[in-house]
């Protein structure tokens, strides 16, 4: 077996100890998964057919989400011959998109699922080189695209992120939990763990999300046989910068996923409840195609429900232990302090760990100089656009709006927007998903979410 420059308790405890991204090196010099390209995952596939979401290569200044994607059904042969630019009939349902013009990603294919009939590939795939014990490829996904395929910019609600990048290379642009504001959550399209952004961050509209220009991307450009660790709530922006990339990639479980659930739980029956009711502007499609379906009410309190009971067991429990680690007795459990907020138990200073980096282990650094680039390029661009239309012939015409309006001509929703002729001038309307953007908000979630968990505590208690 290879010497690895971490054992699997070095490498876990730098995971567990390490709060920025990081590539990892030399780690998988001996796995069998280094060998999964996408000739040899043809031949083990055969004739199993796999979902493929195509996209337009576009200089469009919004993400492109999942609910504007046409699907393939295709299997990895007929995709790989498209790769290589055949156009006959040995690619598939692919004949109908020009690989010049398109990008076709097959993406977060559940492993468990593609290889039920081929398991010994499971071993091929070692987390437990990274002391996650017995973990291989079961509990993975697999990605496989073509240059300019993309992931849109989101962060994953449940634990940390490690990414094994097998063949071609992959360009990730990260951002700190702490730029979220930056970035302009939202969760329309409703995928459940993904909070996307509404800025398209290759091209982004400095117009309509002006503090982008705060956010901090983090770039790495992602080489065969390296393994990036994403840790918790990093937002990134995905994409294939070669003609095929091959990743595989494991969500590694944290002790704070019970709270998450709740949150999640709450965020499904909030959008639910708000989208499933007849209105003007919840004709979109707000759903994500990942999701099986929309939930009825009664199942979604059903599950939130679930997900408080099980956080507050673990919670409970945890509690006991430390209760019995630091001596003290069960009565100081519910005291408050200053702010209302329940106390927690007082505990041993956990040891520091100092993450070293070195040859093996490169930081994801914030590339200051290049965001700023990237800003005053769309600035200009952007004040270029703004000049054009203040002074087009139609806006003048706005201008020229009479007082005297009906009622349909005060108000008119089309995309978001309202015009208020009466000053000739737009204003923008406020929406059933501009509302979710702000409850929704995943500072305001992880608010009620607390106050919740913390008032069920209180009544548990009596």
């Amino acid at each position: 077996m290879a010497t690895k420059p971490f054992s699997p308790t070095e490498a876990q405890k730098i995971i567990q100890y390490l709060h920025r991204p990081a590539v990892f090196l030399n780690m998988t010099d001996d796995w069998p998964g280094r060998d999964w390209t996408l000739e040899h995952l043809a031949l083990c596939l055969g004739e199993k057919s796999v979902c493929f979401r195509i996209g337009k290569q576009s200089e469009e200044k919004a993400p492109l989400f999942e609910t504007e994607c046409s699907y393939v059904e295709a299997t990895l042969a007929e995709f790989l011959c498209w790769t290589r630019g055949s156009s006959d009939s040995s690619v598939g349902p692919f004949t109908a998109y020009p690989l010049s013009e398109y990008w076709a990603y097959a993406d977060y294919k559940h492993l468990a699922l593609l290889f039920q009939d081929k398991t010994t590939m499971f071993k091929d795939v070692v987390w437990s080189d990274f002391g996650y014990s017995g973990r291989d490829g079961r509990e993975s996904t697999l990605w496989i695209g073509t240059n300019g395929a993309n992931t849109p910019c989101h962060l994953d609600s449940y634990g940390c992120n490690l990414v094994f990048q097998i063949q071609g290379r992959k360009r990730w642009h990260l951002f700190p939990p702490e730029d979220a504001a930056s970035l302009y959550p939202t969760r329309i399209p409703y995928e459940e763990s993904s909070v996307f952004s509404q800025v398209s961050v290759i091209k982004p509209d400095l117009c309509r999300f002006p503090a982008f220009r705060r956010a901090r991307a983090h770039v790495v450009t992602l080489q065969p046989g390296q393994v990036l660790f994403v840790p918790r709530h990093w937002w990134h922006y995905v994409e294939s910068v070669d003609p095929v990339t091959v990743s595989v990639n494991s969500w590694m479980e944290m002790e704070t996923d019970d709270e998450a659930r709740v949150e999640e739980a709450l965020t499904k029956t909030i959008v639910c409840a708000l989208k499933t009711t007849p209105s003007l502007d919840n004709k979109d499609n707000w759903l994500n195609p990942t999701e099986e379906g929309i939930s009825s009410h009664d199942e979604n309190m059903q599950y939130l429900n679930l997900a408080v009971k099980a956080c507050m067991d673990n919670r409970s429990a945890h509690a006991e232990n430390l209760l019995e680690f630091a001596g003290q007795s069960s009565a100081t459990a519910l005291k408050r302090d200053s702010t209302g907020h329940l106390k927690t138990v007082a505990t041993k200073p956990v040891p520091s760990f100092s993450v070293s980096f070195g040859p093996h282990l490169i930081p994801v650094m914030w590339d200051a100089d290049e965001s700023q680039k990237q800003t005053i390029t769309n600035v200009k661009k952007a004040s270029l656009s703004n000049d054009s239309a203040h002074f087009s012939p139609q806006n003048r015409a706005h201008a020229k709006a009479t007082d005297t309006l009906g009622k349909e001509e005060v108000v008119r929703i089309s995309g978001g927007l309202t015009q208020n002729r009466r000053h000739g001038e737009n204003y923008n309307h406020i929406s059933t998903n501009d509302v979710l953007d702000c409850l929704l908000h995943p500072d305001v979630i992880t608010l009620v979410t607390q106050l919740m968990l913390d008032r069920r505590r209180e009544l548990d208690s009596e």
